[in-house]
């Protein structure tokens, strides 16, 4: 027998491998309905968040004042962002002085607030209700509000003051005491949001713990140093990332509260203020691409942080 003759054999005698399962006409009919769904939200994608920030990213590399040619100016964006403009240290020192002093409070208060929400006490869906009431309010809306609360002259907030005895306080008008006002209105606008995350995290402790903290003596904050504060730490890294990238993001409110050239004396002069003026006031896209990207970059570093953490507390849990 020669080897034709035996391949002929072989492959005579081999089992037929098993073609693939052909999918159903109703599978096909599903797959192509899902398609179609799915179409329009990865269109609305791909058009208002992954064109906007590849654009952004190409303009970071070139020179473009919105309306005339663009011009490329590789790195000199970036190079004289870091070394050659003043502002941008004003900003950087004024947003971490508006984030810490934003990030802070908001924590603590939060905290307190959470726990005490946390209590089965009558009428506590009412307190609730009142808590969470500033998540439903436009920033814009509520910073207008909150500046005339804070007018020197006629606001109710002097007013008050005069009654007690304490002079007018120059709320919006003094460098320091504008970043003060908008980090107090920043800490209202972010605890309840910070509160709606934590008191979802202390109601999934378990109570038997409390239970047996409670027959070994432990008091009521011993119990929450203890117990409520290690088992909720995922959820206040989110919270910590989250007032960050939120204090860093800020405009609107310190735009209403303080106008758009930074406050009094650039007291509040913070990087989206930053990026909004050279924009739309100089005319400079191009270097306003490259500060939103290295404040992109920044945060990013810490959400990657975030979720490290996050993985790891529930690898040790």
């Amino acid at each position: 027998m020669t080897a034709t003759d035996e391949r002929a054999v072989e492959e005579t005698s081999a089992p037929a491998s098993p073609s693939p399962p052909r999918r159903s006409a109703l599978a096909r009919r599903q797959a192509r309905a899902a398609r179609i769904f799915i179409a329009p939200n990865l269109l609305a994608v791909a058009v208002f968040l992954v064109f906007p920030l590849g654009f952004s990213l190409y303009l970071s590399f070139q020179q473009w004042d919105l309306f005339g040619p663009i011009r490329f100016t590789g790195l000199g964006n970036f190079r004289r962002l870091l070394t050659a403009d003043p502002l941008f240290t004003i900003a950087l020192r004024n947003t971490i002085v508006f984030t810490l002093g934003t990030l802070l409070p908001t924590v603590a208060i939060s905290l307190v607030v959470a726990a005490a929400l946390n209590q089965r006490v009558r009428g506590i869906g009412f307190f609730r209700t009142v808590m969470f009431l500033p998540l439903a309010v436009s920033s814009v809306v509520m910073a207008v509000i909150w500046r005339f609360v804070f007018d020197t002259d006629n606001g109710p907030l002097n007013m008050i003051l005069g009654w007690i005895g304490l002079g007018p306080v120059p709320w919006l008008v003094d460098p320091n005491w504008a970043m003060v006002s908008v980090c107090l209105v920043s800490t209202w606008k972010s605890i309840p949001f910070a509160t709606v995350v934590l008191l979802a995290a202390m109601q999934g402790v378990p109570e038997d713990l409390y239970e047996a903290a409670k027959i070994d003596g432990a008091g009521g904050i011993r119990r929450f140093v203890s117990i409520t504060l290690p088992l909720i730490r995922g959820a206040l890294s989110f919270v910590f990332v989250i007032s960050i990238i939120n204090s860093v993001q800020a405009f609107d409110q310190i735009y209403v509260l303080t106008g758009g050239r930074g406050g009094p004396e650039t007291g509040t002069y913070v990087f989206g203020i930053m990026i909004f003026q050279n924009a739309f006031a100089f005319g400079d896209a191009g270097y306003a691409s490259a500060i939103a990207w290295l404040i992109f970059l920044v945060l990013l570093s810490l959400t990657g942080a975030q979720l490290w953490f996050s993985r790891r507390n529930a690898t040790e849990q």
